[in-house]
Parts: C-alpha cells; sequence; structure tokens
C-alpha cells in the first residue's frame, strides 16, 4: 500500500503541475522518475528488481503506449512517410547499436557479446518522453511521424537482437526460427484480430453507444495483450500493428480512442517509472565505473545524434528538424523491459549491464523530458498558455 499511496501522491503532485511542466522544462515524467529514486533511496518501499510485478508492469506500459501510438500512423501515414522512417530503422538503428557496443567495449571491459546486448538493448527509442514534440499537432506531420513510426517499430525489430545476443552470452543455442515465428506471430496478430472486429463493426447488428465507443478499441487491446502471452507472439509488434490496423480501417473508432488511450498509457507510463525509479538506489550504482558513465554519456550525446543525421542525409527534411529527429532519440520503456530480461536470464555480467542500462535510461529521461519545451520553442511552436487555472469564473485565454 505504500507504494500504492507513493503513486497517488505523486500523480496528484504532477497532474497540478502539469500546466507549469507545459510551458517549462520542468518534465512531469522526471518528477516519477525522481520521486521513485527518493522512495527507494529513503526504504520506503522494497521492490527486487527480478520480481514478476516489475517486469509486467514495464511490459504492459510499453505495450500500451505502443497501441495508442499506433492509432496515430495509419496505413497511409506509414506509406506517406515511409521513406524517412525506413531510413530510421534500417540504418539508424543498426548504427546505434554499433556505436555504442564499440565504446561498451573498450570502456567498461565487457566482452563483445555483452557489449552488443547492450547496444541492441538501448538501439529503440520511446518519444513519449518528448510529448511536446511528437503530441503536438502544430509541430510539422513529418516531423512527428518519423519519430512515432520509428519508436513504433524499432521496439519489436531490437527484440530479436536482444535474444540472440543473450542466448550467446548464457552460452545457450540460439533458436532463430523460434524468434522468426514470434515477430511474424505478433505482426499477423496485430493485424487480423482488430480487422476482423473493425469489419464486424460494420454490420448493422452491432452499434456501441457514443459514451462507450472509446471502450472498443481497448477491449481489442486486452485480447491481443492476453492472446500474445498465451501464444508467446511479440507483443510489441502486435500492439503497434493493431493501433495502426484501427486507424486504418476505422478512423472513428480511433478518434474516440485518442484521449482515452492517451491516459491510460499515461497512467501506466508513471507508474513504471516510478517504480524504475525505485530501482536506481545508490548503492545499486555506486559501483559504476567512469567507463560505464561514459558508455550512458557518449550512448545519448553522439551516436545516437550522429547515427540519425547520417540515415537522414539527403533527404527533404529540413536541417533544423533533422536535428530535432536527431537529438529525440530517448531510451524508454523496451530498453527497461529488455534490462530486466537481462537480469532474469541470470549471464554472468547480468547486474552489470542492467544498472549501466539503467543509469543510461535515468540520464536520458533528465535530458529528453526536460529538453522538449525548448526544442519545440526552436521550431517556433509555443506551449499552451490557455490552460485553465482552477479558480471559478476565470476562463482560459482571460
Amino acid at each position: 500500500m505504500a507504494l500504492v499511496l507513493a503513486f497517488g501522491v505523486v500523480l496528484l503532485i504532477s497532474v497540478s503541475l502539469s500546466g507549469l511542466a507545459a510551458r517549462t522544462i520542468l518534465s512531469t515524467a522526471l518528477m516519477f522518475l525522481a520521486a521513485g529514486a527518493l522512495i527507494g533511496h529513503v526504504g520506503l518501499v522494497d521492490i527486487p528488481s527480478t520480481s514478476s510485478f516489475v517486469t509486467g508492469l514495464a511490459d504492459l506500459a510499453l505495450f500500451a503506449v505502443l497501441f495508442t501510438d499506433g492509432q496515430r500512423a495509419g496505413l497511409p501515414d506509414l506509406k506517406e512517410g515511409w521513406r524517412l522512417s525506413g531510413r530510421a530503422l534500417g540504418l539508424a538503428m543498426p548504427l546505434t547499436m554499433v556505436g555504442i557496443a564499440v565504446p561498451a567495449h573498450f570502456l567498461t571491459g565487457l566482452d563483445w557479446t555483452t557489449s552488443f546486448l547492450i547496444g541492441a538493448i538501448l538501439s529503440p527509442t520511446d518519444p513519449v518522453f518528448a510529448s511536446a514534440i511528437v503530441g503536438r499537432t502544430d509541430v510539422p506531420m513529418r516531423l512527428r511521424r518519423l519519430l512515432n513510426v520509428e519508436s513504433g517499430l524499432n521496439d519489436g525489430l531490437a527484440l530479436p537482437f536482444v535474444l540472440i545476443f543473450l542466448a550467446t552470452a548464457a552460452n545457450r543455442g540460439t533458436d532463430f526460427l523460434t524468434i522468426g515465428i514470434e515477430l511474424a506471430a505478433g505482426l499477423a496478430i496485430g493485424v487480423v484480430l482488430p480487422a476482423v472486429v473493425v469489419l464486424a463493426w460494420r454490420l448493422r447488428l452491432f452499434t456501441a453507444e457514443p459514451r462507450l465507443q472509446a471502450l472498443g478499441p481497448l477491449a481489442i487491446a486486452v485480447i491481443l495483450y492476453a492472446a500474445c502471452h498465451l501464444t508467446h507472439a511479440n507483443p510489441y509488434l502486435a500492439a503497434f500493428a493493431a493501433g495502426s490496423t484501427i486507424a486504418t480501417l476505422d478512423r472513428v473508432a480511433a478518434e474516440h480512442f485518442e484521449h482515452f488511450g492517451d491516459l491510460i498509457s499515461e497512467i501506466t507510463k508513471f507508474a513504471a517509472l516510478l517504480v524504475f525509479g525505485a530501482l536506481i538506489t545508490p548503492e545499486r550504482i555506486s559501483h559504476l565505473s567512469a567507463g560505464d558513465w561514459a558508455v550512458a554519456v557518449i550512448a545519448i550525446l553522439l551516436v545516437r545524434p550522429a547515427a540519425m543525421i547520417l540515415s537522414l542525409l539527403r533527404t527533404p527534411l529540413p536541417a533544423r528538424e533533422r536535428s530535432v529527429a536527431a537529438w529525440f532519440g530517448p531510451k524508454g520503456f523496451a530498453s527497461v523491459v529488455y534490462g530486466l530480461l537481462v537480469l532474469q536470464a541470470g549471464i554472468p555480467e547480468g547486474e552489470h549491464v542492467f544498472d549501466l542500462v539503467a543509469i543510461t535510461i535515468a540520464l536520458s529521461i533528465v535530458l529528453h523530458s526536460s529538453t522538449d519545451v525548448p526544442v519545440a520553442k526552436a521550431l517556433s511552436v509555443e506551449p499552451p498558455d490557455d490552460l485553465p487555472t482552477g479558480k471559478p469564473g476565470i476562463r482560459p485565454g482571460t
């Protein structure tokens, strides 16, 4: 109950300060991370990093975020922006993986397999921490679509590499066929299940009451989440594919779900951040060397920006938007989930890998979630100034 109480208090504070956060470098994500770190430091709650609760919460949060993001990327959007997204996924992502693995090997003393495991874990991006960029309709669509599609697909694409390097580090045989089947199954279920439901909704027999329409996509998400875990299909590819399928076949359902879905993904995201922050205790990271911290800094400040800039060369994207896309490659829930997989696998350097991944994610959240508003201003996008004050009789903008 202590954790529930802490979550409620931090949520209330964050909501109360969200208007200020929308206008400044203050970040709600950062508030939850800092609160979690404080809770873990004072010992208010004891959360084992290998517990199924931590893994399950991070997994659920990532699924919710990807399902919601997918509904902003219907098939027409994917086709229109595929050249940019394809470069980010096909070139920037492998460059990021290699670019992180090399310094990880030479600066931390880890073997090449473990170093590439770290590179694979940290290669996915999560622009949910850059909400002032991705979540605003007045930011250029091509930039929002690029970051959204990239983050939606690279989580699932990184998973096979994580599993391959993890199996190699644990001296277990890698079953490439099984990995391929899981990815294909996730994509297939993510497309077929919502497509069948949406087509059924077109029959005159099925009509949803307006106030319940947002629950239709939610029901699809719940069924999909359970189906993926029962069949071992990749839930992350399935989530994004399902959201995109709904947006493609039933734009009305996607629009009704959008606000509700955003709230669900925010709640799960904040809960996961609070728990994750509680795991980053001084005792846990005190053994990290200067080389470990250097890898985290290099991954965020050098590797991702350089990889994205190289992948976007000779594209019609303006230089300013290209720079924004290069900077906003925050590490998020996919990296958290994959880092927890390492702990559960019990490989020789598992604790070291998780701690290095943890500080990289924490540093990324601090930097990216506190720079989204300044970058939005640089794009000539002003943060909202018409938020309600809570005072009776005073309307926004007056």
